[in-house]
């Protein structure tokens, strides 16, 4: 009896044996090449913007560029939009713009024919500008009439404020979406200022946007290139085009080193205008 039963029970075991190698060969590996999850898909920025500049003009000006190309991408990577900078402004032509939902004008503007021949066909196309400071300086509006008179409706240059300071600006549009959150009076970060030989307000497609408050008075440190009174719009759009001029972007200097002693994204309020202006430029 013994033996039948030491008998029957070997292919028992044997059975039982096979069972649990099926299961173990069932159970999913586990090691890195099993456990490691794939990494999510990178969401598409929701626009791309193109910033030009040409760095060469005014250590202010070049300090200002070489912020800006610091504070953008990381206001990108915050916004979910896409930052490149250039300082070749032949992408102005052609095909260079293919993709680009807003173009910044950082420290300067087009110079040939082609150039702006490109520029105003993309506006006109509905493409989205931003441009700063001395993105609009000329003395010779004659030179590109439909740039300075027509688009920006600012004419020539015609004063300056100095030193760079800041300035108390009023919002004149609060049902602007570049103003949404910006309050009835704020102070700006520190520029220098610049007037114009239009009157903007004569011109029914500019709409001023904000404007320096008349309680900032004198604005300027220099008593002989002060303001001391006066209408000087700051931040304007024009309603024939998706675009937006800001008067800052010169920031204060220490001329002999040519060290930055402010920062133009020193304000979280004029911050607020820039990223939503972009975002109303781009249609989002």
């Amino acid at each position: 009896m013994l033996t039948r039963t030491r008998l029957a029970r070997g292919p028992v075991r044997l059975f039982l044996l096979l069972a649990v190698l099926l299961g173990l060969a069932a159970v999913p590996a586990v090691g890195p090449a099993a456990s490691a999850a794939a990494p999510p898909a990178q969401k598409a920025a929701d626009f791309n913007v193109l910033g030009f500049y040409s760095g060469t003009w005014d250590a202010a000006h070049i300090n200002f560029v070489q912020e800006a190309n610091k504070w953008f991408p990381q206001t990108a990577a915050a916004n979910n939009f896409s930052y490149e900078s250039t300082n070749n402004w032949n992408r102005l032509t052609g095909s260079g713009l293919q993709g680009v939902d807003v173009v910044l004008f950082l420290d300067d503007l087009p110079k040939s024919a082609a150039q702006r021949s490109g520029f105003e066909q993309y506006m006109r196309g509905g493409g989205g500008w931003m441009g700063f400071h001395v993105a609009a300086f000329t003395t010779g509006a004659q030179e590109w009439p439909w740039y300075h008179n027509e688009f920006l409706g600012s004419g020539n240059f015609k004063s300056n404020t100095w030193g760079p300071t800041t300035a108390k600006l009023k919002t004149e549009n609060s049902s602007h979406p570049s103003l949404a959150g910006v309050p009835a009076t704020f102070t700006s970060s520190v520029s220098e200022w610049y007037s114009w030989s239009n009157n903007l307000r004569s011109n029914p497609a500019i709409k001023v946007l904000a404007s320096v408050d008349r309680s900032g008075f004198p604005l300027g440190t220099d008593p002989n290139q002060s303001w001391y009174s006066g209408d000087y719009p700051i931040l304007w759009t024009n309603s024939n085009y998706k675009m937006l001029y800001a008067n800052f972007g010169h920031n204060a200097m220490d001329y002999n080193t040519n060290t930055g002693l402010s920062s133009t994204f020193d304000s979280a309020t004029q911050n607020r205008f820039v990223v939503n202006g972009l975002k109303w430029l781009a249609a989002q």
